[in-house]
């Protein structure tokens, strides 16, 4: 038996797997950018897989939007703005990863990987990348006043997983933080 349900040979068999015809318009951009965007994404994700992950998410975002884009006054900015996006999100995922892994004597890695993402990008922007909060706000979108909560509450957060490690006492950790 065959599961090709046209086996007596009438006509092509219907593939399952196929892919869905894009937009003509789509197909002529991806063709067009899409080495350009995996050489950005390479840069820093530093590898083809993970660049071709990221390239890929971008065009699925892309492709989701495409009619909404069209509309737009500028569509290489948008669509820009949707694969630096992207990129972005997939090294601070990477990152958040890694920085689990790394070693503390205080838990803060630890605690760092464990925060919500919001906060967590704060942290990542204001503390390793020096971002002032103006930066920042404008990278996720949001008001300044936003930003410097999810950095507070962050710190809370930290504050807490520091202070908690078994075997030290809130006094001690206090000691150490001078």
């Amino acid at each position: 038996m065959t599961e090709d349900v046209r086996a007596d040979g009438s006509g092509p068999a219907a593939d399952a797997g196929a892919v869905l015809p894009l937009p003509l318009d789509f197909e002529a951009h991806y063709i067009t950018h899409q080495e350009a965007f995996h050489d950005y994404a390479l840069v820093y994700l530093g590898t083809n897989e993970a660049a071709e992950d990221a390239v890929h998410r971008a065009f699925l975002e892309i492709l989701y939007h495409w009619n909404a884009l069209l509309e737009e006054s500028n569509l290489q900015q948008q669509v820009w703005a949707i694969v630096r996006r992207v990129v972005i999100s997939q090294a601070l995922i990477s990152f958040r990863k890694r920085i689990a892994q790394m070693d503390s004597n205080v838990g803060l890695f630890v605690a760092l990987s464990k925060l919500p993402p919001r906060q967590f990008d704060v942290i990542v922007m204001r503390y390793f990348l020096n971002c002032d909060t103006r930066r920042i706000s404008w990278y996720m979108g949001v008001t300044d006043s936003t930003v410097d909560y999810h950095c507070r509450k962050a710190r809370e957060r930290l504050g807490d997983a520091v202070l908690h490690l078994p075997g030290k006492t809130k006094t001690e950790t206090k000691g150490n933080r001078a």
